[in-house]
């Protein structure tokens, strides 16, 4: 294999096991990884159409419109009217949901930073220097 498809599958080896663990450590471990995901995004976006949680996740679109169901049979996620058009619906999170990715995130980055504090000081300056380039590749699907 050549080096660099040895380091790419090293990479996502890595990532997959990070996140594995941060998922069996964190509040979100109640949550499938989907709804977690969509869950993050509406926080992030609100408020949101469906069909955008679909591309941004991503999933296909009955998965996302059964993903908000979900999230708002918990409480934590409901449909309101799209402001720019009020045919369409938008996803915004309740107070609950809210609450729920703050919390996440806050237990996530508690979680995460356990981990980074294992490295060197140049080890996790560059992980975190990734955390952008990587941010943006998801961005980019």
């Amino acid at each position: 294999m050549v080096a660099i498809e040895q380091d790419s599958l090293r990479l996502l080896v890595g990532m997959h096991r990070i996140v594995r663990h941060l998922r069996r450590t964190s509040a979100s471990s109640t949550l499938h990884p989907t709804q977690f995901i969509a869950l993050m995004l509406i926080g992030d976006e609100q408020p949101i159409r469906i069909g955008e949680i679909a591309t941004r996740v991503p999933c296909s679109q009955p998965t996302a419109t059964t993903t908000v169901a979900t999230l708002e049979a918990a409480g934590l996620a409901r449909r309101q009217s799209d402001v720019l058009d009020g045919r369409a619906t938008a996803v915004v999170l309740t107070p609950l949901g809210d609450e729920m990715v703050e919390a996440a995130g806050r237990h996530a980055v508690d979680d995460l930073t356990k981990l980074l504090d294992r490295l060197s000081d140049d080890d996790r300056a560059l992980v975190l220097a990734a955390g952008a380039v990587l941010s943006q590749m998801a961005d980019d699907l």
